[in-house]
């Protein structure tokens, strides 16, 4: 795998983080069955998507990105699924994060 293939299997990771972050609010403390069921797809696919990029990627930078799109995403998504705050300290910390993750990417 090459440098930006595995940038991409790294945002895609970071997506699957996202839903299944975002699942555990469906799954209802794992009593909703299917809603699980997507939470535990979804944590594979992220994790395994991470170990793939990190066999390419520096292991320190990798997870940095990883969790900074899966938190911002996550952020995100509760803010227009589940009404979360926007106040403009929380988006404040939101564009760091992502002047954080795009820094890292662009760093070397």
């Amino acid at each position: 795998m090459n440098q930006q293939t595995a940038w991409l299997v790294l945002l895609a990771a970071a997506c699957f983080e996202t839903v299944w972050a975002v699942g555990l609010e469906y799954a209802d403390g794992f009593s909703n069955l299917r809603a699980t069921a997507v939470v535990v797809v979804a944590l594979v696919v992220s994790m395994a998507g991470l170990a793939k990029a990190v066999e390419v990627l520096p292991v320190g930078t990798a997870y940095a990105v990883w969790t900074g799109v899966g938190a911002v995403g996550t952020v995100v998504l509760g803010i227009v699924l589940f009404g979360e705050s926007t106040s403009p300290v929380r988006l404040a910390c939101l564009t760091a994060i992502v002047a954080g993750v795009t820094g890292l990417r662009f760093a070397g």
